[in-house]
């Protein structure tokens, strides 16, 4: 296990670096998306049309954060994970066409994601739920919001950030990924333990 530090943009050469299990800490650029912003940026990317932002080297993060203005400046109250199950649908084709090099959330992501990381250099970070105070303390400037018509948690939020993590690297680019793991492990675990009790699965 070993701990990196990271700028944004980064090179799919830094990305290729990290493992399983390593933590990592995100200085620069991230932006938020969840359900509503993947889809839009899909069919965005469908018609032709650029994004607001390029992501090409950056963190996407499912959040859907707390924002308050404050003057004529928005300031993050709150920003934590979202579940990243529901973005399993869209994250492939997400990764392919944008270069996103950081997907960031909680409770991992499944087979199509972690091929797509592997294939084109990305890693999955696990930042822990319930932290969400942590998260918006490394948030240091609101750059801006994009598609606020999406509402206040499906909007991009564009984010400056300093050291944001710890992210644990869950899902690295070299095909690993630890929910599967765990999963696997914990029914090999069951099978022993239903066979010591005499009892059938």
């Amino acid at each position: 296990m070993a701990t990196y530090k990271f700028k944004t943009p980064i090179s799919e050469e830094d990305i290729r670096k990290l493992k399983t299990n390593d933590v990592l800490y995100i200085t620069g650029t991230i932006v938020t998306a969840r359900d509503q912003a993947h889809r839009r940026a899909l069919e965005w990317a469908k018609d032709g049309k650029k994004l607001p932002i390029d992501l090409k080297g950056l963190a996407v993060f499912h959040c859907g954060p707390i924002v308050k203005k404050e003057g004529d400046k928005w300031v993050a109250v709150a920003a934590g994970p979202t579940t990243s199950t529901r973005m399993d649908i869209f994250e492939d084709e997400f990764i392919k066409n944008f270069g996103v090099r950081v997907v960031i959330g909680k409770g991992g992501m499944g087979k199509r994601t972690t091929e797509a990381m592997k294939k084109y250099g990305a890693v999955y970070g696990a930042f822990t739920g319930g932290a969400a105070a942590l998260a918006a303390k490394a948030i240091k400037n609101v750059r801006a919001v994009e598609w606020y018509d999406l509402g206040m948690p499906e909007a991009l939020w564009i984010f400056e950030v300093e050291e944001f993590g710890p992210l644990s690297v869950a899902i690295d680019s070299h095909g690993n990924n630890i929910f599967d793991q765990v999963a696997k492990t914990a029914e090999e675990n069951r099978a022993k333990i239903y066979a010591k009790l005499g009892i059938g699965k």
